[in-house]
């Protein structure tokens, strides 16, 4: 089981929320947490997420969207 990290500025989450969500929903997995940060407005979200290689794969296509991180670990 991972957990995947994805992090984003508020201006880049307001360019590419749409296709952030359309990367979520082609990977099996639980939201875990939604986080819009005061002041900022960063947006932390967490998935649990089975599969290493799922895991691996979302991080690498949340990546290619403009400020978006993604990191995962074990659980």
């Amino acid at each position: 089981m991972w957990r995947v990290t994805i992090s984003c500025s508020a201006d880049n989450w307001d360019t590419h929320s749409k296709a952030f969500k359309a990367i979520a929903e082609k990977y099996p997995g639980t939201p875990l947490s939604s986080k819009k940060m005061k002041g900022d407005g960063q947006r932390i979200m967490e998935y649990q997420i089975e599969n290493v290689n799922d895991a691996e794969d979302f991080i690498e296509e949340c990546s290619t969207l403009t400020g978006f991180t993604a990191a995962f670990e074990s659980l």
